[in-house]
């Protein structure tokens, strides 16, 4: 009888060993899933701050262009004086929003350039300006360097905003307090058009 108590005592440190082994080894994975999962996140937020820098400093490229595309203008276009500072006005606008109204801002000064550049027409002399069309073609350049940062921009964002909501990194997401990330789009179907700067 004690021979039978002994091995259903052994027997039974063995299963709670095994038990509380066992237990461990979840507690161990589930620790490592988190941290997995919380440096996965940070890298992604960091990625959609890096990604935002850029378009930021592309944009910050063209506020710095527009004042001498105006200025040129202005030599030829006296009275259109109400377009210029429309363009101006716009840029500093863009110049001084938040992260959270800079997409609105940036749209609007899209569109305000598409009219600074409709009085092309209106100037012949102004189309064969050097100057002009100089600043045309580093505006161009500068709208396709924007539009390459903002499709970084809003692919980092899909995948940041993505892991937000997905199991089981939603968890981790939740308790670190992340929020989901804007896209940087356009509001409608004519700023979705290039500037146009050809001639």
């Amino acid at each position: 009888m004690i021979n039978s108590l002994l091995a259903l005592s052994t027997e039974a440190k063995i299963g709670v060993g095994v038990g509380v082994g066992a237990a461990v080894l979840l507690i161990i994975i589930f620790i490592a899933v988190w941290i997995s999962l919380y440096n996965k996140l940070l890298r992604l937020k960091n990625l959609v701050e890096e990604a935002w820098a850029t378009v930021d400093v592309q944009l910050k490229k063209r506020y710095d262009l527009i004042p001498n595309l105006v200025s040129t203008v202005k030599g030829y276009a006296k009275h259109e004086s109400e377009t210029l500072e429309a363009v101006i006005r716009a840029r500093n606008v863009a110049m001084t929003a938040t992260r959270d109204n800079k997409m609105e801002a940036e749209n609007e000064l899209s569109g305000t350039l598409k009219s600074l550049f409709k009085l092309r027409e209106a100037y012949p002399d102004l189309k064969a300006n050097r100057n002009f069309m100089d600043l045309q073609e580093q505006l161009r350049n500068i709208e396709d360097e924007i539009s390459s940062a903002r499709r970084y921009y809003n692919a980092v964002v899909r995948e940041f905003n993505t892991k937000l909501v997905v199991f089981p990194s939603n968890l981790v997401a939740r308790k670190m307090r992340l929020e989901k990330q804007k896209y940087f789009e356009l509001d409608s179907e004519e700023e979705r058009k290039n500037v146009k700067v050809e001639f």
